[in-house]
């Protein structure tokens, strides 16, 4: 047998691998080799910290005393995992989505992100907690006593403490993770798990085939022994199956491995045969096990310390070092993982908030709060292992391990009411949520945790016996005045029965906050919206504020990079973004992931002043016809509203693509139509230079040339002029009597038409009689460039153009309407662009200024200029108003 320190040595340097285990993981997981890590294998023996020191011990012990009855401690996460796994996906949803850190995070998040329920659940978490942490150091301190005949277990159980303390510590608690996973921790776990896993199956195969003679006679020893004996209790059977398919869901160190922990939700699909089978073989050989105990001599008179006292007695000292350390491993993953979860959710709902609330808020943000959340959380993972030893001491331990284990699956199971309501139904409110758990936490500590410290601690006798002021049917041990004898179900029935009646009747008769409704629309129908409610509403100067507490939280690299990113897409200068509801449910949620839901909440609420749902979103979540109005309406409207935005972007886009093209033709044309007359300009002027060489005639020819060549440059030149001026608005009207006839005819003499100019005029001087008050020269530069265009880009064999003019009260209509081909759908929308030049104006001189001026012309004359597509040839309709058709 091992000396004490020999088996000190063994733990230390066990626990020195495990360290190697998880610092090669982190490393691992920074260099991003993560396949083996994020695989569901791992994701699955992470959930074996649920299979405890009580499942390696305590079900032996269980089974020698209560026969099959340990079954149902596996049999309720089975037939969750099978049964209910679109729930366990549910969490793993909701987990995500929300960026919740801990099972009171998702609590507080479902509820409006209730910081008071968060402090409710955490309180009831860590006390549910401490005894399943003392039970763990008790096992692990009786496996040393029998190991080493060491008597003081309380010291023994003290150095255990401290230990699992320093470990989770050095790899639970070294920084702040956005996404709160451990990856260093979690590959321990999973080493553990194969560890206890190996151990438990040996012993078991060495009891079945090395003291008995196999399966049949194992089977017929089971059959002579007091196990067959057993009766079976119905109701406990199914209340012990209930409660542990509860525990599955509500401990804090499951819900960190099942939804914290998990990095890809299809993991779960892997779990959901993989666990049970898990449960299955490590609970194999249990009554095999419990059956060899009670039978050879030597292993002692605790049944629990059977898997380690029966290799000892027939002197298997390995294999029950072997067996040793996988206890070893149930305790220490439970209680590393247990003590990681209480002090996330002790540190991010109670520690935290308390001290920004003691502190000025300014003043608060000016500190690194990274170091306060992280001193907090080492803090209480200290304070938890202490005040397990604590319960450990002070009840003085137990003959029974399971019953320690239950005790604490009941209170932890106050939870399940207003967590699984909350999922799946809209209507459940914080109110019911807040007293249901609040009248089971206090029926559980009366009946079952109290009693239980005092049993051997001498707590508060006569108080517990008689019941307090003598009322005896408030005793613990006759509540309602039962005479139970079984205190554990009539405590749960008791405890869970008015936690549910509260938790509904609370819900039904108050009425949630907006908040409540839209956070609940995100619980319920999480599948259809995976995200988190948007719940700020308006912009607040508090950017700078902004900024530094999210440095102070996710380090300066992490904010700056978030803050500079969302100031350049909403296209600001420098790393200040407008604080926009977007961006404030962005930071909210990347803050959540180190100090939790409710906290990040507040602590943006404290800086920009407050959080609130607009009356739309409340009328949204109103509707209840179906399961997910609140956003299905907004979604559609969004969804058409982007379909229109996105049409109209595709024809600007189109229409940009096409002036990009007329841009450069029109640099083309435009330097061309420079650069020709300047070019003769300069040719003639050299040549009349040479005054010697040139006759009368040719400098008269030259003279006239570059006089021609210098009104064409002019002309050019008033075109873009009228085009400035008329666009900015400064152009001066000569307004007087004019004849709409008189009009057209400057017009057709002016543009070459009537004499000889290619193209046949068609007008009824008859309705082209209409007094006009009007500017008749800026009317008739509008004529001008209308019969102009006719004549150059009409395509037809004999080129015909229609002058028709209405005259009616509302004002005079005149079109100009060609033979031609007319003008392309697909450029119908340019004409009237700057510049612009249509495919049937190739070659044609001018620079695609003429319909522009024009437009803007009619613009200043309170008319407007406009095409009207037809087929068989263009038609332009100019139109005048009534009050500028009056006679004079």
């Amino acid at each position: 047998m091992l000396s004490f320190n020999g088996l000190v040595t063994i733990c230390i340097l066990y626990v020195l691998v495990l360290f190697g285990v998880a610092f090669w993981a982190e490393r691992a997981a920074k260099r991003g080799e993560v396949r083996w890590l994020n695989s569901p294998i791992t994701y699955t023996l992470s959930l074996s910290i649920y299979a405890t020191a009580w499942t390696f011990y305590g079900a032996v012990g269980s089974a020698a005393r209560s026969g099959l009855e340990y079954l149902t401690i596996y049999l309720g996460p089975t037939l969750v995992f099978v049964g209910w796994f679109w729930l366990l996906r549910k969490m793993v949803r909701i987990g995500r989505a929300q960026r919740v850190t801990s099972i009171a995070d998702m609590i507080s998040s479902r509820y409006g992100k209730s910081g008071g329920l968060a402090v409710l659940v955490t309180l009831l978490a860590v006390l549910g907690t401490t005894p399943y942490i003392a039970l763990q150091l008790q096992s692990v301190a009786l496996s040393f006593s029998v190991f080493t005949d060491a008597g003081d277990t309380v010291n023994t159980a003290l150095w255990v403490a401290a230990g699992l303390a320093l470990f989770t510590i050095v790899f639970g608690t070294r920084s702040l993770d956005l996404n709160e996973r451990h990856p260093g921790l979690v590959s321990a776990i999973a080493a553990e798990a194969i560890v206890k896993l190996t151990a438990i199956v040996a012993v078991g195969i060495f009891v079945v085939w090395g003291v008995a003679d196999g399966p049949g006679d194992m089977l017929a020893r089971i059959e002579a022994s007091p196990v067959a004996d057993t009766p079976v209790n119905g109701a406990r059977w199914l209340g012990l199956t209930v409660l542990a398919g509860a525990a599955i869901l509500c401990l804090p160190r499951m819900f960190q491995v099942m939804v914290v922990e998990n990095s890809d939700e299809r993991h779960l699909a892997t779990a959901g045969w993989a666990f049970p089978l898990y449960l299955m073989v490590i609970s194999l050989f249990v009554v095999p096990i419990a059956v060899a105990g009670m039978s050879l001599p030597g292993t002692g008179d605790n049944p629990d310390l059977y898997v380690l006292t029966v290799p000892l007695s027939l002197g298997q000292d390995w294999l029950a070092l072997l067996v040793f350390l996988g206890g070893f491993s149930a305790a220490t993953s439970m209680v590393i993982v247990a003590a990681l979860a209480l002090s996330t959710m002790v540190s991010n709902h109670i520690i935290v908030p308390l001290w920004l609330h003691s502190s000025n808020s300014r003043v608060a943000m000016s500190q690194d709060m990274r170091k306060v959340a992280l001193t907090a959380r080492r803090l209480t993972i200290a304070a938890i292992l202490a005040l397990g030893w604590v319960y450990y001491r002070l009840s003085g331990g137990t003959a029974a391990l399971a019953s320690i284990g239950l005790i604490s699956f009941l209170g932890v199971a106050q939870i399940l009411p207003a967590l699984v309501g909350g999922i799946l139904w809209r209507g459940a409110t914080r109110l019911g949520a807040a007293l249901g758990i609040g009248a089971g936490l206090l029926i559980w500590m009366w009946l079952l945790l109290l009693p239980n410290v005092a049993e051997t601690g001498g707590l508060m006798p006569v108080v517990l016996s008689e019941g307090p002021f003598g009322i005896g049917w408030l005793a613990p041990a006759t509540p309602l005045g039962l005479q139970s004898g079984d205190p554990l179900m009539t405590a749960m029935v008791l405890s869970l029965g008015v936690n549910t009646t509260l938790f509904i009747l609370g819900s039904l008769l108050s009425f949630p906050s907006p908040l409540e409704r839209l956070q609940g629309a995100q619980f319920v129908n999480v599948f259809d919206h995976s995200r988190a409610v948007r719940g700020w509403t308006g912009a607040v100067g508090a950017s700078d504020d902004l900024r530094i507490m999210a440095q102070r939280i996710m380090g300066d690299d992490r904010a700056i990079q978030l803050f500079r990113d969302t100031a350049r897409a909403q296209g600001r200068d420098g790393q200040l973004p407008e604080p926009t509801p977007d961006f404030l449910e962005r930071l909210e949620r990347e803050l959540a992931g180190s100090v939790g839901v409710a906290t990040a909440h507040a602590m943006v609420a404290q800086i920009t002043g407050a959080a609130s749902v607009s009356v739309r979103d409340l009328l949204a979540v109103a509707d209840e016809t179906a399961q997910i109005m609140e956003y299905s309406s907004q979604l559609e409207a969004k969804s058409e509203e982007l379909a229109q935005t996105a049409g109209r972007l595709r024809e600007v886009n189109a229409k940009l693509t096409e002036l990009s093209v007329q841009k450069d033709d029109f640099l083309s044309q435009i330097s061309h139509e420079l650069r020709t007359p300047m070019t003769s300009i300069r040719s003639f002027s050299e040549i009349l230079m040479q005054a010697d060489k040139v006759d009368d005639a040719a400098r008269t020819r030259f003279s006239r040339i570059i006089h021609d060549e210098s009104l064409r440059l002019t002309r050019l030149l008033d075109d873009l002029l009228d085009l400035s001026v008329l666009e900015n608005g400064r152009v001066t009207l000569n307004l007087g009597e004019a004849n709409l006839a008189d009009v057209l005819d400057r017009a057709t003499n002016a543009a070459g038409a009537e004499a000889g100019g290619g193209i046949v005029i068609k007008r009824d001087r008859a309705r082209e009689a209409v007094a006009l008050w009007t500017d008749s020269d800026r009317l008739a530069q509008v004529f001008i460039n209308l019969i102009s265009n006719a004549r150059k880009y009409c395509d037809a064999q004999a080129p015909e153009l229609v002058i028709a003019v209405v005259a009616d009260a509302q004002g005079v209509v005149v079109e100009f309407s060609d033979n031609g081909s007319g003008i392309s759908t697909r450029q119908e929308a340019l004409i009237f662009e700057k510049f612009a030049r249509l495919d049937t104006a190739r070659g044609a001189p001018g620079a695609g200024l003429g319909l522009a001026i024009s437009r803007e012309i009619m613009a200043r004359l309170d008319g407007d200029l406009h095409y009207v597509p037809r087929p068989g040839g263009a038609t332009f309709r100019v139109r005048l108003p009534a009050r500028a058709s009056r006679a004079a």
